[in-house]
C-alpha cells in the first residue's frame, strides 16, 4: 500500500507540473499574438517584419548573430537602500549571458554592425528570476510600438533597390522630432573594435522597490573598465567574426569587467518616454561589477535557450508603464516561440534521418 500510495502521489505531481507547464505556454502564446499587449501592432507582425520574409531557420529574430557568455555580477550593496532585490545585495550572483549584433543575420560580418548588445540571465537559488537587454543607444528613436513599427519599415530595404527609400526616412524623421536624440547619439557614435570595450544601456527605465515598497525610477548602464584600442594584428577588419575572435582573445588572459551604473530619476524625468536622455547630473550609483569570464558558441551554448525578455524582473524590481518596454516582451515571446518551432522540426527531422 504504501509503495502504490507513493506512485499515485507522484503521479498527481507529474501531472500538475504538467498542467502548469501547459497553462504557462498556453499564456505565453496569448501574450506574444498581442491579446495582452494592448497595442495595436502585434507581435507577429513586427517579428514578420524583421525577417523581411527571409526568416533564418531556428535563429533568434533579431540580434541573431552572437557568442554565449558566463561569469558573475559583483554587487556592491549600494543599490540596497532603494531595492530589496537579492542580485542588489552585497554579493556575487552568477549569470548567462550573451553578446550580440543587431540584424537578422546569423552569419552578418560583426563590424558592420550599426548596434551591438549585451544580455545578462540570472537565476538564485531561492527561484528569483532577473533578465536584461542591453544596447548600445542609450536611447530609443520613438515612444510607441506603432511608432517603432512604422521606424522599421521605412528603414527596411526596398525590393527593386535593395537600400531603404532615403526620401521616406526624412520624411518619417521629420514628422517625428521626438528622435532628435537618437539621431544626435547616432552621428556622434563610433562604434569600438570590442564587444567589450562597448557602453550597454537599459535604455528603458524600471523601478526598484525598497522595503517600505517606495518606487524609485532608474535607468543603467554597463559602463567598460576597458578602454578602445585597434583591433590586434592578428584579427583583419575582413573577419566576419572579428567581434568574436577577439573576445576569445581577450578573455583567454582576463576577465572583461563592466560597471553597473544606475542612474535614479527625478521628479521632472518621465520614466514613461524612452526617447529622452536623462540629464548627466541625476543620482549615480555604481551597483557593481559584471564580470565576464567565458564565452562559447551560441549554437549548442548555454544563452541559446533563453528568452532575454526585459519583463522577466526579480523582486524588488517592477516595470514602468513605457509602452516600448511592454510591447518588447510580446515580441521576444513570439520571436522564441517561432524559432523553438523550428528548432523542434529540426530534430524530429534529424532523428527520422538517423
Amino acid at each position: 500500500m504504501g509503495n502504490n500510495a507513493q506512485i499515485s502521489t507522484s503521479i498527481s505531481k507529474r501531472y500538475a507540473l504538467l498542467i502548469v507547464v501547459v497553462t504557462t505556454l498556453v499564456i505565453a502564446f496569448l501574450y506574444a499574438a498581442g491579446l495582452f499587449g494592448g497595442h495595436g501592432t502585434t507581435a507577429q507582425q513586427f517579428v514578420n517584419l524583421q525577417e523581411n520574409n527571409k526568416p533564418q531557420f531556428s535563429f533568434r529574430r533579431a540580434h541573431a548573430k552572437g557568442v554565449c557568455l558566463a561569469g558573475e555580477f559583483e554587487s556592491s550593496g549600494l543599490l540596497s537602500p532603494y531595492s530589496t532585490s537579492e542580485f542588489f545585495q552585497k554579493g556575487a550572483q552568477p549569470f548567462v549571458g550573451r553578446f550580440s549584433i543587431a540584424g537578422g543575420n546569423p552569419l552578418a560580418p560583426d563590424l558592420a554592425a550599426p548596434v551591438r548588445s549585451l544580455a545578462l540571465s540570472f537565476a538564485s537559488d531561492s527561484g528569483q528570476r532577473w533578465r536584461t537587454a542591453m544596447n548600445t543607444p542609450p536611447v530609443m528613436a520613438v515612444r510607441t510600438p506603432e511608432e517603432f513599427y512604422q521606424q522599421i519599415q521605412v528603414l527596411t530595404p526596398d525590393p527593386a533597390t535593395g537600400k531603404p527609400d532615403g526620401e521616406k526616412i526624412k520624411a518619417f524623421f521629420a514628422a517625428h522630432p521626438e528622435t532628435a536624440a537618437f539621431n544626435a547619439w547616432k552621428n556622434s557614435y563610433t562604434a569600438t573594435t570590442s564587444f567589450a570595450t562597448e557602453q550597454y544601456h537599459s535604455i528603458n527605465a524600471f523601478y526598484v522597490l525598497d522595503a517600505q515598497g517606495q518606487r524609485q525610477a532608474v535607468r543603467w548602464a554597463a559602463v567598460p573598465q576597458a578602454h578602445a584600442q585597434p583591433m590586434a594584428a592578428d584579427i583583419s577588419d575582413s573577419d566576419p567574426d572579428a567581434l568574436q575572435n577577439e573576445l576569445a582573445q581577450r578573455l583567454a588572459e582576463n576577465p572583461v569587467r563592466f560597471d553597473l551604473m544606475v542612474s535614479l530619476a527625478d521628479e521632472s524625468d518621465d520614466e514613461n518616454n524612452a526617447t529622452i536622455a536623462w540629464p548627466a547630473e541625476r543620482k549615480t550609483i555604481n551597483a557593481g561589477t559584471v564580470v565576464i569570464r567565458s564565452v562559447q558558441p551560441q549554437q549548442g551554448g548555454a544563452c541559446e535557450g533563453i528568452n532575454f525578455d526585459p519583463l522577466v524582473l526579480p523582486q524588488g524590481m517592477q516595470a514602468t508603464d513605457d509602452p516600448i518596454l511592454n510591447a518588447r516582451g510580446s515580441a521576444y515571446a513570439e520571436s522564441y516561440r517561432r524559432r523553438a518551432r523550428e528548432s523542434f522540426i529540426e530534430a524530429q527531422t534529424a532523428g527520422a534521418q538517423q
